[in-house]
């Protein structure tokens, strides 16, 4: 049956199926009353069945298709009488459109690669620069293929002495891991070092370009700041001044100390982390001590939940009246019916 559709200002309080529902239900009580009513009315007013004489046995009448389709014509009028009170329920289609709108997040990724990210204290067996590598891509996967939230563009830059961009702002995963993957310790012993600060003003100049409402630099470094170019105070200040929030990790569990004899050996000095603490309180971020892998990762997972963004809907519905059509089945039925009482199904009296 074709359902001719229009506009309605009705709104589906009864949910069916799909995009169906109906906007006055308790009409459907009345398809047992209606039922119930015609059949009472055609018992009472039927005609008494005429007398025949019993047949010698072994003798069968032979329906014509008159009598086998006799039926036909009640049941026609039933259901046009159900279809009219269910025109009377109003039944609608819906067509409904969600929009999110949610704005991502520019996150600048800064990793050092200084001489000491060679040794493997977060991970036996693999330095500290190979699990960085590995915890930092799973986050920039997450934040960058999300599908709850925006998308965010990541930026990665590596440091030691120098600060390098590798990957400008991105969406694109893929290209980002691909700059990520081959990332070395610093080979050259005039290029070593950990410069915090020139690192953290890289980030922030790279920040300063885009036009998101929201900023984040990530800075992990497994050492205290020995370049004095720029100092991790006057570069926590330029990010606090550009509204760019600095989360800061400290990644290494042990502080090595080069011994003549037996080379760099893990000791209980205390490390210090003055100047990350100081820069993630100033821009409003959180500083993080990680002692292994799984810390790590915790680390990340943990900024990731704190770097949502809001995420707002915007929900349009449209309802279309389908009980035209049902009348107009309810008219061609009922038509019909009367058209088979008047002429093949025609009783006499």
């Amino acid at each position: 049956m074709l359902l001719q559709e229009t506009q309605s200002a009705a709104r589906g309080t009864l949910r069916l199926w799909g995009d169906y529902s109906l906007a006055d239900p308790p009409f459907l009580l009345a398809i047992p009353v209606v039922v119930l009513a015609y059949l009472y009315g055609r018992a009472r007013h039927g005609r008494p069945r005429a007398a025949v004489p019993v047949l010698p046995a072994g003798v069968a009448l032979v329906r014509s298709w008159r009598q086998r389709l006799a039926f036909l014509p009640p049941v026609m009028h039933v259901l046009a009488l159900v279809l009219v009170v269910i025109a009377l329920a109003r039944p609608l289609r819906g067509n409904v459109e969600r929009q999110v709108i949610s704005e991502g997040v520019d996150i600048a990724l800064a990793i050092d690669r200084s001489g000491s990210m060679r040794f493997d204290d977060l991970e036996r067996g693999r330095t500290r620069l190979d699990v960085v590598k590995e915890v930092v891509d799973d986050f920039a996967r997450r934040r960058m293929t999300d599908t709850e939230a925006a998308a965010d563009n990541v930026a990665l830059l590596t440091f030691a002495r120098y600060p390098s961009l590798l990957c400008p702002f991105t969406l694109d995963h893929d290209a980002l891991a691909g700059f990520l993957e081959p990332v070395e310790l610093v080979q050259r012993r005039e290029e070593d070092g950990t410069g915090i600060g020139v690192a953290l003003a890289k980030a922030v100049s790279l920040l300063r370009e885009t036009d998101a409402k929201s900023k984040v630099c990530v800075l992990l470094t497994d050492g205290e700041n020995n370049v004095l170019d720029i100092m991790p105070r006057q570069a926590g200040e330029l990010a606090a001044e550009e509204g760019i929030r600095v989360y800061t990790i400290y990644a290494a569990r042990n502080l090595f100390v080069y011994d003549p004899l037996r080379g760099y050996v893990p000791t209980a000095q205390a490390h210090d982390t003055s100047d990350l603490r100081e820069i993630a309180e100033m821009t409003g971020g959180r500083f993080y001590r990680a002692r292994d892998k799984d810390g790590l990762e915790e680390i990340y997972a943990e900024i990731e939940s704190l770097e949502r963004t809001e995420r707002r809907e915007e929900r349009h519905e449209e309802n279309y009246d389908l009980y035209p059509g049902f009348l107009w089945a309810a008219f061609l039925l009922y038509g019909a019916a009367w058209l088979s009482i008047t002429t093949w199904a025609r009783r006499l009296p």
